[in-house]
């Protein structure tokens, strides 16, 4: 399936991938070091101007998108930034916009964080992922227990992306009501982060502790019962998450084609070989479903459809599953040059490894999948 795209949408591309190229090259990925920050905050501000962080907020709350259609262009921008296995905080601080947004008007006002984080000038980060667990992220352990005028947060949140660089920390959290989430200051009194070690070299990880955090209540984003609000942010980060894997997937299927034909053997172009051509085609034919379910999911999600919940989690268990597999058998296609620190093969392949397991993994979405089937 391919997407007819606006003229708009193509600048949109364009501009991306420029961007891209020239601050975040992949030799630059390489060359990092434990320890070096992946991307700067200067950086974010200026693809935050070209639209980044703006595509799933409304005008009124001072977003916007190129197409009027901002999950579609949100998806258009995750296939550029998987192509070139890019840095940044696009995924935590659109999955915290969408939750903002999705709660305006049901509890406190965050329409000055909303406009801060669509410039650039504050990054947020969701923190819902605790140690030891799996994705549940209706069922927090962190506790926030109502005081005068606010709540206090003990707990402990890991897995949390850009932790690092973190201004806001969305965090869901129980109560006494039902499950909450509040938008905490990442420098606030009693939160350390911890770094965490992360397969995605273009990526850093922090484990967040909360001591006593005392916030006010206008911290709470919604109302308790946050169930609608945190499925629309599940959402948008399976949109951008199969939307990564299809593109690096494209990426490393083209860059092996183009080798099997330029590599000889026995005086034939690899690419020749009976055997081959059936791998190849087999690869070719799950590459164009993980597109197929990707825009539905896609197109669902951007239309509320009442199936958006399903089509999100067929997407993810179905590229989930199918990309590291067409990934490693482009690795044994390249043979030993394949898995050299030097070949770009291994960079999209940390990214897809980590958005396979990130916001649930194949096997939860299936387990999510036969859930929503058996209420139905």
């Amino acid at each position: 399936m391919q997407l007819v795209l606006s003229p708009d949408q193509k600048l949109f591309q364009s501009s991306a991938r420029g961007l891209l190229a020239k601050e975040h090259s992949l030799d630059q990925l390489r060359a990092l070091r434990d320890g070096e920050p992946r991307w700067s905050k200067e950086w974010w501000r200026r693809g935050a101007e070209l639209g980044w962080a703006a595509a799933v907020v409304p005008e009124e709350l001072g977003g916007g998108s190129v197409s009027g259609e901002g999950v579609r262009d949100l998806s258009l921008l995750a296939e550029e930034l998987g192509t070139g296995v890019a840095p940044g905080p696009l995924l935590p601080v659109n999955i915290v916009l969408a939750g903002l947004v999705e709660a305006q008007g049901t509890g406190p006002d965050h329409s000055a964080d909303i406009e801060a984080l669509v410039s650039g000038e504050s990054v947020a980060t969701w923190a819902v992922y605790e140690p030891g667990g799996e994705f549940t992220p209706l069922e927090p352990g962190l506790t926030a227990a109502p005081v005068d005028g606010g709540f206090v947060l003990d707990g402990v949140k890991d897995r949390v992306q850009e932790a690092d660089q973190a201004d806001l920390l969305l965090v869901t959290a129980r109560t006494p009501d039902g499950t909450v989430q509040l938008l905490v200051p990442a420098d606030a009194e009693g939160v350390t982060v911890a770094p965490q070690w992360s397969v995605d070299l273009s990526r850093t990880f922090g484990q967040v502790r909360f001591e006593g955090v005392r916030v006010d209540a206008d911290a709470l984003v919604g109302a308790a019962g946050a169930d609608a609000v945190v499925e629309r942010q599940v959402q948008i980060a399976l949109v951008i998450q199969c939307s990564e894997m299809c593109a690096a997937v494209d990426t490393v299927f083209a860059l092996t084609v183009r080798w099997a034909e330029d590599r000889y053997s026995f005086g034939r172009p690899l690419a020749s070989y009976q055997a081959l051509k059936h791998r190849f085609a087999d690869m070719r034919t799950w590459l164009e479903a993980c597109h197929a379910t990707t825009q539905a999911a896609a197109t669902a999600v951007q239309e509320r459809s009442p199936q958006a919940d399903t089509l999100v989690s067929v997407a993810k268990s179905f590229v989930g599953a199918k990309a590291p597999v067409i990934l490693q058998d482009c690795v044994q296609l390249h043979g030993g040059i394949g898995v050299t620190w030097e070949h770009d093969l291994h960079l999209h392949l940390r990214r897809v490894v980590l958005d396979q397991a990130h916001y649930g993994t194949v096997r939860d979405h299936r387990l999510r999948l036969a859930a929503l089937a058996s209420r139905s």
